[in-house]
């Protein structure tokens, strides 16, 4: 499979959410270096504001950025800010699903009713890939970057708890958001893959380990599967630049199918 990387990526259009920090910041960079124009998404407008005077300092051209604000721990804000995009951008290249928290020490559920990690590391993600289908299906190279965990490798999807009311644990939490979020690329409606970065130098390191490479490290191997010149596999999982094998029941079609209704459920009315 040839996977080679190109340098110029003008007239395309990216969306990167959790893009005021970390991998999603030096995501944002890196397109805009390429010359996509960046929908960067943060939760609120003032730290929205500061990733761009941010990303412009480091030199992006400030007329390819545009700002894109929802708190991802309300469901109603992300299917507001996906409607905004629709509007603006008809055509939509790349979703990087990139936003993400560490499940909390005591268990915190949102104000629908989800526990968090869940909510914002998958519900988000699900709802606003599903609410931007059309635009990206719009695009002839349209894809979907989800940035996943090797985390999702320790994970099982509480069926019958998916908010973990009854047992909690925070990285049980965030391993089965991580898990979720990669079963999901394997049955989109558009083209996706999902990709652990490696162990990176971010706001998850804790998670993970005492060290970890530079962020724009990790968001180097996302920038990559979003190039369209980088031929990529509907529903592949990357470890950093090599694909491999996810859990096995992250491809199972009884885990896709149940994950998928589940979601639907959870997500409701925002649909």
């Amino acid at each position: 499979m040839s996977e080679t990387t190109s340098k110029k990526s003008d007239g395309r259009t990216a969306l990167v959410t959790g893009a005021t920090s970390g991998i999603g910041w030096e995501t944002a960079r890196l397109l805009a270096e390429q010359g996509c124009t960046v929908i960067v998404h943060a939760p609120t407008a003032e730290s929205g504001g500061e990733a761009i005077d941010r990303l412009v300092a480091a030199g992006a051209d400030p007329a390819r950025l545009c700002p894109a604000v929802a708190d991802f721990t309300r469901l109603d804000e992300v299917e507001a800010m996906a409607r905004r995009i629709r509007e603006t951008h008809p055509r939509l290249d790349v979703l990087v699903n990139n936003a993400a928290v560490a499940a909390p020490e005591r268990h915190t559920v949102t104000a629908d009713g989800n526990e968090i990690s869940f909510q914002v590391n998958f519900l988000a993600a699900y709802l606003l890939t599903r609410q931007l289908e059309g635009p990206l299906n719009a695009s002839p190279d349209g894809r979907v970057v989800n940035v996943s965990s090797s985390l999702h490798r320790t994970a099982s999807i509480s069926w019958s708890d998916p908010n973990r009311a009854r047992r909690y644990s925070r990285l049980a939490a965030y391993a089965q958001s991580q898990l979720a979020l990669t079963v999901f690329a394997a049955d989109s409606a558009v083209r996706a893959v999902s990709v652990h970065p490696g162990t990176c130098e971010t706001a998850l390191l804790a998670l993970y380990a005492h060290e970890g490479a530079p962020a724009a490290e990790g968001a180097a191997h996302v920038v990559r599967l979003c190039d369209p010149q980088t031929e990529i596999v509907n529903g592949a999982y990357y470890d950093r630049s090599e694909r491999t094998a996810p859990a096995p029941s992250a491809t199972e079609d009884r885990t896709v199918k149940r994950l998928n209704k589940l979601a639907d459920q959870l997500v409701g009315a925002h649909t």
